[in-house]
């Protein structure tokens, strides 16, 4: 055997032994790991998020039975059944008032008007805030200056009195409207101060010079590249607003100024129960319950997504 035979049996050795060992294997054995999305990371986080989650769907259900409930049960908010002052019972589970009225129907009424004012307001306050907090931080200088100023004086005036001098000018039967709508105009600023710091330390970044360079117009520029990297932020804040919104609704309808009689709200109805909590208590704790609940479970959602939303998240709360 010559030298080169025996090279030649020596380098099939190695081979056979490194492929045994799978050493030097091709692409088919390595091992990868599949790519995750920005948005794939985010869900898994919140998905894990016990609390969140268990709130979720706490939320989802009760907003779900107050839209839809009281077209499938059986008494409306507006019947008056023979019954007066009764407890809760098979045929009536929140009891009855003293005229008569079904008290789960009237509560299904005051949720599903309370959840629509919540939405709206949402809706409301996030296009105003996300609008004004993205043309301050992008702009800067003179509109940045006078944005800020105007953010701060709204600030600065007490909240629940503007919507008691607002809210008394509004009646008749679309009243819950006006009071979204009025809510929605106040709640605002808190989200406009978070989107213009974002926008501030972003407006710095290449691709946005890049954006520049390629010609892109200043409203492209924000609504195409800066604000979807503040998505997480807005949804955040948003989440955190509507809590907000229905413990001020609540408020407003408490105090007589939100929605109208002849229709009806929780907070109405936790109004109209206090008198009577000691007699008749289920006329007060049952509509303070569903307030309670839906206000407990947005907290909770919105305290999920910010921590699903936070990069530096490495330990999944519970």
């Amino acid at each position: 055997m010559t030298e080169l035979d025996t090279a030649r049996a020596v380098d099939r050795e190695r081979r056979a032994g490194r492929a045994a060992l799978g050493v030097g294997a091709g692409p088919e054995r390595e091992f990868t790991v599949e790519a995750r999305s920005q948005s794939r990371m985010v869900l898994r986080r919140f998905v894990r998020h016990r609390l969140a989650m268990t709130s979720l769907v706490v939320l989802v259900l009760v907003m779900t039975l107050s839209l839809v409930g009281g077209r499938l049960w059986t008494y409306s908010y507006t019947e008056i059944t023979p019954e007066f002052s009764t407890g809760p019972s098979w045929q009536h589970p929140f009891g009855t008032d003293g005229v008569g009225h079904d008290l789960f129907a009237q509560v299904l009424r005051g949720a599903q008007k309370s959840v629509q004012i919540m939405v709206l307001v949402a809706v409301f306050s996030t296009t105003i805030g996300v609008v004004v907090g993205a043309v301050a931080g992008y702009y800067r200088g003179l509109v940045d200056s006078v944005l800020s100023r105007f953010i701060d004086l709204v600030l600065t005036v007490p909240l629940l009195a503007i919507l008691i001098v607002l809210s008394k000018r509004v009646e008749g039967s679309g009243s819950w409207f006006f009071v979204a709508v009025i809510l929605g105009g106040l709640v605002w600023t808190n989200l406009a101060r978070v989107v213009r710091a974002e926008i501030l330390s972003l407006r710095e970044k290449e691709f946005v010079e890049a954006a520049r360079a390629l010609g892109a117009s200043d409203a492209r520029i924000i609504f195409r590249h800066l604000l979807p990297n503040v998505t997480g932020s807005i949804i955040v804040a948003a989440t955190l607003t509507m809590a907000v919104a229905i413990l001020l609704e609540t408020s407003l309808s408490y105090l007589g100024l939100g929605v109208r009689t002849p229709d009806t709200s929780l907070g109405i109805l936790v109004a109209a129960g206090q008198t009577s909590a000691q007699e008749r208590p289920w006329l007060f704790y049952f509509p303070g319950l569903f307030i309670i609940v839906i206000a407990l479970c947005i907290n909770f959602v919105g305290d999920g997504l910010r921590d699903a939303f936070d990069p530096r998240q490495t330990r999944v709360r519970r």
